[in-house]
């Protein structure tokens, strides 16, 4: 079996990334592993039997020339991953999750500093002092978190060759389905668990808003603070799935994704910096702390069916 999967592999090196081409070698995979297992139970060996079944199937040239589709240039073919460089990839993502999600985090916390030394210093003389504190916090921590991404990104800018095309080898390409299985529970588990803590969160304000209304911008820093924890479990622990899937990934559906992925970021850069801008200014002008908070989910409900919209216009054009 691996030994056809191999043949095709280097039959179909030399053609276009398409997903015509892709369907054909997938449909070809098939046939082969039918007739190699049928050739098995007649009793034949295992070298008698891949020897039949690539004398029938292995010949490509009549399907290729039937579609229509050509060979690619052997300088457009796109270079061959090595093992060294795959797992150079994951670490570098493992890395830029963590910077990510840490930047997120501090972000979060600097918002959630202000708020609380605000809310702390109100009701007292010193006000003025609190909220310049809270200021000041806020624009040191996210200093700090924007430097964090600014690091993220320079971890991952050595691999932007990948997004010209790569190839793997059925080897790496099967140890690394491998290492994907492995890690399949811990990223169910970290999903689910930030999924959890984002449903929880806002508990924390009705918490506080039952002891007291005072006391409901507290809940708030609190919900600010566990909704970025959540956040970072989804960066991090998403960015380590991202990795597997970007190496694993079909070529066509890579393209297709990134395309996807360039409309979803241009869509949230409008969206995310418009709701955190309603958040602080109902919080700090109207003190509407107690319900404010619900603009991030409606945000994050609205980029979802945006980008719903787009995926469904894009299959019916295809």
């Amino acid at each position: 079996m691996e030994t056809i999967s191999v043949y095709l592999d280097h039959m179909f090196a030399s053609l276009p990334k398409t997903l015509e081409v892709m369907r054909m070698k997938q449909e070809l995979l098939s046939g082969m592993e039918e007739k190699y297992r049928e050739l098995k139970e007649e009793g034949k060996s295992e070298n008698e039997a891949i020897g039949i079944v690539i004398s029938e199937f292995g010949n490509i040239e009549e399907l290729t020339a039937e579609l229509g589709i050509r060979a690619v240039e052997p300088e457009r073919a796109a270079p061959m991953l090595t093992e060294h460089e795959a797992y150079a990839y994951t670490a570098a993502k493992r890395s830029a999750g963590l910077w990510v999600g840490l930047g997120i985090f501090f972000c979060a916390s600097g918002v959630a500093l202000l708020i609380f030394l605000d809310t702390l210093f109100e009701t007292t003389v010193d006000s003025e002092r609190g909220s310049m504190l809270g200021l000041i916090g806020m624009f040191m921590l996210g200093a700090v978190g924007v430097g964090m991404f600014f690091n993220s990104g320079m971890k991952l800018s050595r691999f932007k060759t990948l997004e010209q095309g790569f190839q793997l080898s059925y080897a790496l390409k099967m140890e690394l389905r491998q290492g994907q299985a492995h890690y399949a529970p811990t990223y169910r588990f970290s999903l689910i668990t930030g999924v959890c803590l984002s449903v929880l969160s806002p508990i924390l304000i009705f918490a506080a808003s039952y002891v007291n209304e005072e006391y409901a911008p507290y809940g708030v820093a609190a919900f600010l603070l566990l909704a970025a924890v959540a956040v970072f479990l989804f960066v991090y622990y998403g960015n380590i799935q991202g990795a597997y899937t970007k190496l694993l990934e079909e070529p066509i559906l890579a393209a297709a994704k990134k395309e996807e992925e360039r409309i979803s970021g241009a869509v949230g850069a409008v969206i995310w910096p418009l709701a955190t801008i309603i958040f602080l200014f109902t919080g700090f002008v109207y003190h509407r702390w107690d319900v404010n908070w619900a603009v991030f989910p409606i945000a994050g409900i609205l980029h979802g069916m945006l980008n719903g919209v787009y995926n469904m216009n894009r299959k019916s054009e295809m």
